[in-house]
């Protein structure tokens, strides 16, 4: 009976291996079984880094691609930059030569020998209104010598230093000028007001046919501290005070004082 039942259960085992050695054999081998078995367990892990892992490699690689496009933002700019700073030059030095060319070498001043100079310093006050110029004793210039620019006579060399000047303008409380309109028969004296005030001239005669509009210029007479024919204001406006003799007078100079870049000094002395 026992020796029955073992050679049953002999049997059994043994269909048993034949039928699993049957299964890993149409299956592709014991092998290629636990190989597929192992992808089954390891293929979820896998996707899951890949679709977690594929993002970062993207951003990682916009990252390199964004510092380039900063880099290279830069570089335009820089260009960008040059170009513009190359364009700037090229107007400035335009300008440079319109303002020589305008403020230079007026042709009211004739044959009168001149020293081109450029203004180094402004010192103006709501009194006192005077220029450092570039030129000095070394070129020619003397003190008592006129300066001139933008379009008429800006003003008075009153000191020198071997490469230098000072100039008093025009609208300084101290200055004075003697000037005459139209066929030179009257003379007046114009006098700065201050920076801010512009020019004047006081007592005129009633018999004195000024109107609004008028150029004044220096009138050179004998003696004078400018020579003749140099324009120095124009007639804003004419005023009357009831019952006086006289009217006073509001001027413009004839050269732009706030915008003096360059200008000419005139090598004429009062006792030539």
């Amino acid at each position: 009976m026992a020796t029955d039942r073992t050679r049953r259960r002999t049997w059994a085992i043994a269909v048993a291996v034949t039928a699993l050695l049957s299964v890993l054999y149409f299956s592709g081998g014991v092998v290629s079984g636990l190989r597929s078995a192992a992808n089954l367990v390891v293929n979820p892990f896998s996707w899951t880094v890949n679709v977690v892992a594929r993002p970062i490699g993207h951003l990682f690689a916009g990252i390199v691609n964004y510092s380039d496009v900063v880099a290279q933002n830069q570089r335009l700019r820089y260009q960008l930059g040059q170009a513009e700073l190359r364009a700037n030059e090229g107007w400035a030095i335009e300008r440079q030569l319109q303002e020589i060319t305008t403020q230079l070498h007026v042709p009211f001043v004739g044959s009168l020998p001149v020293v081109a100079a450029q203004v180094t310093a402004l010192s103006p006050t709501n009194f006192a209104a005077t220029i450092d110029i570039s030129k000095g004793r070394d070129d020619g210039v003397l003190v008592g010598m006129p300066v001139v620019a933008n379009g008429g006579l800006v003003g008075r060399v009153i000191a020198t230093t071997p490469r230098g000047a000072t100039v008093r303008l025009i609208s300084d409380v101290n200055s004075a000028i003697g000037v005459t309109f139209g066929t030179g028969q009257t003379s007046l004296v114009v006098d700065g007001r201050g920076v801010n005030n512009g020019l004047g001239a006081t007592a005129v005669p009633l018999s004195t046919a000024l109107k609004p509009g008028t150029v004044l210029t220096t009138d050179g007479l004998r003696g004078g501290l400018f020579p003749p024919g140099l324009p120095v204001a124009t007639v804003a406006n004419v005023s009357l005070t009831p019952g006086a003799a006289t009217y006073n007078v509001s001027l413009h100079p004839t050269a732009d004082l706030r915008r003096i870049t360059y200008l000419d000094v005139i090598l004429w002395e009062p006792s030539t």
